[in-house]
């Protein structure tokens, strides 16, 4: 056997476990691909008397992929993977009237309640600390 035999026998199978992760990850993006509609982001509409509501969402997608290969004097190096993940969050609905369409959206409610303190904290800061001063003179 040859130097250059020896060398393609060791890219075989790090070829096919590349093409290997990289079908996988393939399928995985088709089938959630698939899933991903109209009806993911918006909802379906729920009516109630004269009144419907589209509930919206904001959805995102990440995938990614690797392999790898590397020759060494004491063997044959290989990699290959593949990940991916969804994230899906409330941003509000469409209320539909006769009157018209109005988007409302939803607050996160930590918005509406660490923002405020935060904000009342930054303001109330030089006055507790002028306090504490006259209080603990050095």
């Amino acid at each position: 056997m040859t130097a250059s035999d020896r060398h393609g026998e060791r890219h075989a199978p790090v070829r096919d476990s590349a093409d290997a992760a990289a079908a996988l990850l393939e399928r995985v993006v088709d089938r959630i691909g698939a899933r991903a509609s109209v009806t993911a982001v918006f909802g379906e509409p729920v009516v109630r008397e004269k009144v419907t509501v589209v509930p919206v969402a904001r959805i995102a997608f990440g995938f990614g992929g690797g392999a790898g290969r590397g020759l060494h004097a004491s063997h044959a190096g290989q990699g290959g993977g593949g990940g991916g993940g969804a994230d899906t969050r409330p941003q509000g609905f469409i209320e539909i009237t006769a009157a018209g369409a109005v988007f409302k959206p939803v607050r996160d409610p930590w918005t509406d309640v660490v923002l405020p303190l935060a904000g009342l904290a930054v303001l109330a800061a030089p006055g507790i600390a002028r306090a504490w001063s006259r209080r603990h003179p050095r």
